[in-house]
């Protein structure tokens, strides 16, 4: 289990501050089904609504909480095969 595209892991990576807030930045790998994925994501941190008084752990943890939470009722389209697949 050391490669993380054997248990399909979500990692933090850092956290950023740009002009539009402060994010909490992650990656995703895996293997399900035969099939190899991989994924980035960026979480601001005000969308947690964590108190900022709250160790950044914490912060990070309800981030990945939220990954996950929105990446488990991801439906995907690809772009230009219809929908009906």
């Amino acid at each position: 289990m050391k490669n993380i595209a054997e248990n399909n892991l979500i990692r933090f990576i850092n956290v950023t501050k740009k002009k539009d807030g402060i994010f909490a930045n992650f990656k995703a790998k895996g293997i399900r089904g035969g099939l190899s994925f991989g994924a980035s994501f960026s979480v601001d941190i005000s969308a947690t609504e964590a108190d900022p008084t709250v160790p950044l752990e914490k912060i990070i943890e309800d981030c990945a909480r939220l990954v996950v939470k929105e990446f488990r009722k991801t439906e995907l389209e690809f772009e230009g095969i219809p929908s009906a697949i």
